[in-house]
């Protein structure tokens, strides 16, 4: 018996926009048949509605347990279902203790019991105090490890110094894993204090990315490594990105909504809600990454959702130097970049990949896709729907967002996670469903 039948003149199948009826069975998709094929239907959107698989956000820092204050899996997860993603990968730090060991990692899903609403998998953390103990940590299902370049911010999570780097590399090789990596050549950045933005940005400069990204692609000629660069800032950086990939390199990028929709020249004095490393640059820089975007430079588009509490964000009344530097954006990510999209004229069917299939196969996950056999996660998204963000209804923990008082296009109506609705109406519904995604051992 098929469990439900929901059918649209708009459904993302295949990489295009189609007329179809997608079956549910026990929690995957059975069926994708045409829009008026015979035989009873549950949900019929109406025209303004198209019916998309569920969003993946493979760049999500959940903070949990350690920094639940920051965010948390209940928080996390609901601001993620209200914005139509279905899938999220947790970052292995803020957290404390970090994702860099077994018995850590067991923590963190420990830490998940009945608070999830949509699915989450794990990276893990490459460091230097576990390097060539990496393999324990791939067995037991971790999806990748990150690594940081330059200082993380964190104590708890050390950066790979240049020398660790290749080690790192084929190390990840030997286990056939990825290497997810911050890449910021601490050797270009400098300390600033102060509530100017432009000396913020000073501080960042595009050249510690290029170098970095540099270091990267030469490390992995050498190891046979896969890595995937995170959130690409610096349009400096696309030709290098571009001929490895040209020379076959493994490699995959990501950038993010903020850098894609902020610019450098809106951010006001002490607005340390904005702040975020690598640092969002100005207009010009922002109109090259859009150009990566449409050319499929980028693999995915992910929130790097890093909150804060308030007072962490606004430490030194506004001093750009002193304040965590993460933006607060996973309910947000795909409502902002589609509004910029619609603004240049950019159609939706051009940024999907990039939030469903892109950073499901970063993961190696199974799902931003509406096929047979695949887990039933849709969404019924409005495009044309407007509304104005306001910080304070947002399921994120905390009120901080550089989008607060924007006015924004396009709203995650319906929300199905394995056929079942955890959000109506907009609203999420039914939190608490969600699983983990590990291998089976690893949940016992």
């Amino acid at each position: 018996m098929t469990d439900l039948v929901v059918r649209a003149k708009r459904v993302w199948v295949d990489r295009e926009l189609r007329a179809a009826q997608v079956h549910v069975t026990g929690g995957l998709v059975t069926a994708v048949l045409p829009f008026d094929a015979p035989g009873p239907v549950d949900v019929t959107l109406p025209d303004d509605q198209v019916l998309l698989p569920g969003l993946v956000d493979s760049h999500v820092h959940v903070n949990e347990p350690g920094r639940t204050a920051w965010e948390g899996f209940a928080s996390a997860t609901r601001a993620a279902a209200a914005s139509g993603v279905t899938t999220i990968v947790d970052m292995p730090l803020n957290s404390i203790p970090p994702t860099t060991t077994v018995e850590a990692l067991r923590l963190k899903t420990d830490a998940t019991g009945g608070k999830l609403t949509v699915d989450v998998a794990f990276w893990g953390g490459a460091v230097p105090g576990n390097l060539g103990s990496l393999k324990a940590l791939h067995d037991a299902g971790v999806r990748g490890f990150k690594a940081f370049l330059a200082p993380s911010g964190v104590d708890e999570f050390a950066y790979l110094p240049a020398d660790l780097l290749e080690p790192a590399l084929a190390e990840v090789a030997s286990i056939g894993s990825v290497l997810l990596v911050h890449a910021e050549d601490p050797s270009h950045l400098h300390e600033t204090h102060g509530r100017s933005y432009d000396d913020f940005v000073a501080s960042r400069p595009p050249v510690s990315e290029t170098e970095a990204i540099a270091h990267v692609i030469d490390a992995m000629r050498v190891t046979g490594a896969r890595a995937h660069i995170l959130h690409v800032s610096a349009a400096d950086s696309l030709g290098l990105i571009r001929a490895a990939r040209a020379e076959g390199l493994p490699l995959t990028v990501e950038t993010c909504p903020h850098y894609l929709t902020l610019r450098a020249e809106d951010v006001p004095a002490g607005g340390t809600q904005f702040k975020c490393c690598p640092p969002i640059r100005d207009g010009a820089n922002q109109d090259l990454l859009w150009e990566a975007v449409l050319d499929g430079t980028f693999d995915a588009i992910v929130s790097d959702h890093s909150p804060a509490t308030v007072d962490v964000k606004s430490v030194g009344d506004g001093d750009f130097g002193l304040s965590w530097g993460g933006i607060a954006g996973l309910q947000l990510g795909f409502t902002v970049v589609w509004t910029e999209a619609r603004r240049r004229g950019v159609p939706l069917d051009a940024i999907l990949p990039l939030f469903t299939t892109g950073p499901a196969s970063v993961a190696g996950l199974d799902a931003g896709v509406i096929t047979v056999g695949a887990p039933a996660h849709l969404v019924a998204f409005a495009p044309a729907e407007e509304w104005v963000v306001d910080v304070q209804s947002l399921e994120h923990r905390n009120p901080v967002s550089p989008y607060d008082g924007a006015t924004v296009v396009g709203r995650a109506r319906t929300v199905w996670l394995h056929g079942e609705p955890v959000v109506r109406n907009g609203s999420v519904s039914s939190p608490g469903t969600g699983r983990t995604v590990l291998p089976e051992p690893a949940r016992a």
